[in-house]
């Protein structure tokens, strides 16, 4: 007993030691975890790329490989989102110019359909009727809002000076991760091989799938539902039809966000009296858009991971709530890890009674 005692408390303090350099560790690193995850997420999804550059540089060639990817991945991202912010910049400055002139012209009008709605149509009418007589008081009105939030203003260019530098660690993490990622990863996996043990492998395994799901179901969705609504704004002849469909695709990001662009587009084009251009915008966004989120999200996701759609949705939107833009992929990963141990655990207490 004499002799376990100071074994105990020794014992006691290595573990205190430990857990205080991890919170020490975590406050000095907790303003690059999120570079960090996009970066790994990132490197996860262009491995094979990364692998095929490695090949024809050499294999002993990692540093070199590492450097043409990441300089391909700025190229690949870098490029259309500088072509984006031009056109947003220009088609933005032209739909501001559109609706200051509507609204200065005194004629602005919504469609009888939704003026007619009951309990809002009046207060609907109402505030229309208020613009046309004086539209230089909307202008007053958001003047004097912006004066009284300019804080809001710093805190915007603030929010884009941030990311900037979350965009640098990103890029500079993704760098390590490309030369040096096989070595980490076996650090990794052994470390939590100790500690958890050889279920330590299903739950990567996991963690690999739903990640990969994740991407290709939300990312591939997106950009699918963008393109084919963008494609009916054009034809539609809806002005700006190039912002329209970057905002779709952000919207198309977060579930059922897409039917309030084509949405809003359709009820735009009413107000403008083009009736059957918007239906038809309406009716492709609801049996064309819709319908790809219906087949290719659920299809990539939930026949990938064998993962319930609703826990997957409620991941997503959970982790954008908690952690931003990554927890599109931190919160159905985390989920699928917590399903992945209720059913491994389910399965063992099966076996159990069974052999009882």
């Amino acid at each position: 007993m004499q002799k376990s005692a100071p074994v105990l408390l020794h014992r006691i303090l290595l573990f205190g030691l430990f857990f205080v350099l991890l919170y020490l560790s975590f406050s000095v690193l907790k303003y690059f975890i999120v570079p960090v995850v996009w970066a790994i997420i990132i490197a996860y999804m262009t491995w094979p790329i990364y692998r095929w550059v490695l090949v024809k540089c050499g294999e002993n060639r990692q540093t070199l490989s590492a450097t043409l990817m990441l300089f391909l991945i700025i190229l690949v991202i870098g490029i259309p989102l500088i072509f984006a912010i031009f056109i947003l910049q220009h088609e933005g400055r032209q739909l501001f110019f559109e609706l200051q002139k509507q609204l200065f012209s005194g004629h602005f009008s919504l469609p009888q359909l939704i003026t007619d709605l009951p309990v809002i149509g009046k207060d609907i009418q109402r505030s229309l009727n208020e613009l046309n007589n004086n539209p230089h008081a909307i202008t007053q009105n958001i003047m004097f809002w912006l004066q009284n939030h300019l804080n809001y203003g710093r805190f915007v260019l603030s929010e884009i000076s941030r990311n900037l530098v979350k965009l640098f660690f990103a890029l500079f993490s993704l760098f390590f991760f490309y030369r040096d990622g096989l070595s980490l990863l076996e650090q990794v996996k052994t470390a939590l091989e100790k500690v958890i043990g050889p279920r330590v492998h299903h739950y990567l395994d996991t963690i690999s799938e739903t990640t990969r799901a994740v991407v290709y179901g939300i990312g591939l969705t997106a950009i699918a539902q963008a393109v084919l609504a963008g494609l009916s704004y054009f034809v539609a002849g809806v002005p700006n039809p190039m912002v329209l469909t970057i905002i779709t695709f952000v919207l198309a990001l977060i579930p059922f966000g897409t039917p309030l662009s084509y949405t809003a587009v359709s009820l735009w084009l009413i107000s403008q009296g083009q009736v059957f251009e918007s239906i038809g915008v309406f009716i492709w966004g609801v049996c064309i858009v819709s319908t790809s989120d219906n087949v290719i999200r659920p299809l990539v996701i939930s026949g990938a991971t064998k993962i319930p759609f609703l826990l997957i949705m409620f991941g997503v939107l959970g982790g954008i709530a908690s952690f931003g833009l990554v927890g599109l992929f931190i919160g159905p990963v985390i989920l699928a890890i917590l399903l992945a141990i209720w059913r491994e655990w389910i399965h063992e207490q099966n076996e159990l009674t069974a052999e009882d």
